[in-house]
Formats: structure tokens, C-alpha cells, sequence
């Protein structure tokens, strides 16, 4: 499926090589259910790509399948550029919730990755202190988990999938639980992160205003089974802030997006 473009075209995305392409994937679990059927995507290097859709479309299913957490039933998934493929630091996933050691600090928690992988603790300072400081909690290293706010446990969620320096980003609806305000802030910070370091982004959330503030591309996903109905790419130029968040421009992209999600909805009603 060719990605519509909606916007103006001031903000076109020049083509780019795809880093991860998903080739006719299906999986079925063990009770039955298909959660996903023949789907196919390609994600292209640099872009912030937002899988949305209703609960039940396998999102989710399909970052963990790119992890290798779990295998398709058919299908395979590729990795073009194969620096990304064989570089074990090339892909970080960040998860619904923070996930985080409670016994640990917080500079323990983002050292787990390095650790796991035989780098000592002083060998990592640098590299932990650096993705600390790039979640605002360089000051809070030596606390634990317990002592943090919701929005602070997912920084250092986020913090600890980037002391690796990933070129692929994976998230799983990493903001959902948090409070509008919160959210708003964490957007803005995983915008200018992107934007800085140049991250292959794939995102997955519930919200159309959300997918339509971060992303530079949406795929719209149906359920029952799982499948890439529309894909769209958004024209609207970075950097984004309050001041597009309360756009006619940002109005009219949500309510194109709106609709092409309520279509998803009544392709699953008429199945």
C-alpha cells in the first residue's frame, strides 16, 4: 500500500531506505485467535511512524514480532540495512509500563542493558549519565523508583533504551497511562530527541491526536485480524509545539485521521 500524503506538501519526507520491512506476516495464538493476517510494511529510515488502531488490531503483536519477543506464524520480517540487523545495539523497545527494579536506583535500572551485556559500572558512567541527562534526570541518579513520579519511571524507561544508542526505537503506547500535562511534556521530549539524533521511530498508541502531533507517517490498523488498512503520511513540518497543537492545520490533519480510523472500525463491523 503507497502512503497518501495529507498536507500541503511544504513538509514532504525525501525517500529514504526502509530499515525494517514486514513481509506478509500472520500470527495465530495457541487458543485460535488470528491477530494478525498477511500484513506488510516497510519502515523507511528517519521516520516517526505511529501504528494506530483499535485495542485487539495486534499493534503490539507486530513490535514484538520486529523484537523477536514472540515469531510470526507465516511471514518474515527483514532488515534492508544490515548494520541495524547485526548491530546489537541497532533496536531498543519501550514498554506500556516502566518495567523498572524497584531495588534499584535509578542510574542501576538504565545501567542494566550495558551490565547485562559485561560492561562494568564504571565503564558505563559516561554512557548512563549522557541518557540521563537527555531525560532531564541527571540530578536523580541515586534514587530509586519508588521516590519518582509516573512521568519520571517512564524517563528512566525511556533513558535505559537509550543508553544502548539505538537506530531503531520501538515504543508500545509508553505514555498512556500518564496524565494529559505529563503526556504533552514526554511528546515534546521524544520529539526533540528524534529530531537530534535522527531515530527510526515506530510508535504505538490509541490516540489520534497523538499519532497526528509526533508522527511524519500513520498506519491505520483494523482488528479481526490484524491488517494495515490505511497509511498516511503527514505533511506538517517539524519542529511541532503548542503552537501546532492548537492549529486549524492540526484540527483538520486529526479529523482525517479520525475518520480514516472509525473506517477501520466499520471494515472489522462489516467482516
Amino acid at each position: 500500500m503507497t502512503a497518501k500524503v495529507i498536507g500541503t506538501g511544504q513538509g514532504a519526507l525525501a525517500p529514504a531506505p526502509a530499515v525494517i520491512s514486514i513481509k506478509q506476516i500472520s500470527k495465530t495464538f495457541s487458543n485460535g485467535t488470528v491477530a494478525l493476517r498477511e500484513m506488510s510494511l516497510d519502515i523507511r529510515q528517519g521516520e516517526f511512524v505511529s501504528l494506530l488502531g483499535p485495542s485487539g488490531c495486534g499493534k503490539s503483536t507486530v513490535l514484538r514480532i520486529v523484537t523477536s519477543l514472540t515469531g510470526p506464524t507465516t511471514g518474515r520480517v527483514e532488515w534492508p540495512m544490515e548494520t541495524a540487523a547485526q548491530d546489537d545495539h541497532g533496536l531498543s523497545f519501550v514498554f506500556q509500563e516502566p518495567t523498572l527494579m524497584p531495588w534499584a536506583t535509578v542510574f542501576g535500572n538504565v545501567w542494566l542493558p550495558l551490565r547485562l551485556r559485561g560492561v562494568t559500572k564504571r565503564d558505563a558512567y559516561d554512557r548512563v549519565m549522557e541518557a540521563l541527562e537527555m531525560v532531564g534526570l541527571a540530578g536523580f541518579a541515586e534514587s530509586y523508583p519508588r521516590e519518582l513520579s509516573g512521568g519520571m519511571k517512564m524517563r528512566v524507561s525511556i533513558a535505559r533504551a537509550l543508553v544502548t544508542k539505538p537506530k531503531v526505537l520501538l515504543m508500545d503506547e509508553p505514555f498512556a497511562a500518564l496524565d494529559e500535562i505529563t503526556r504533552f511534556k514526554l511528546n515534546n521530549d521524544l520529539l526533540h530527541l528524534w529530531e537530534t539524533f535522527g531515530w527510526t521511530v515506530v510508535f504505538v498508541t490509541h490516540s489520534v491526536f497523538e499519532s497526528v502531533y509526533l508522527s511524519n507517517r500513520i498506519v491505520v490498523m483494523a482488528s479481526r485480524p490484524g491488517r494495515v488498512v490505511n497509511d498516511m503520511r503527514l505533511d506538517a513540518p517539524y519542529p511541532r509545539g503548542d503552537e501546532f497543537r492548537t492549529s486549524a492545520e492540526y484540527g483538520d490533519y486529526c479529523r482525517t485521521v479520525s475518520e480514516a480510523l472509525h473506517a477501520a472500525m466499520d471494515a472489522n463491523d462489516h467482516l
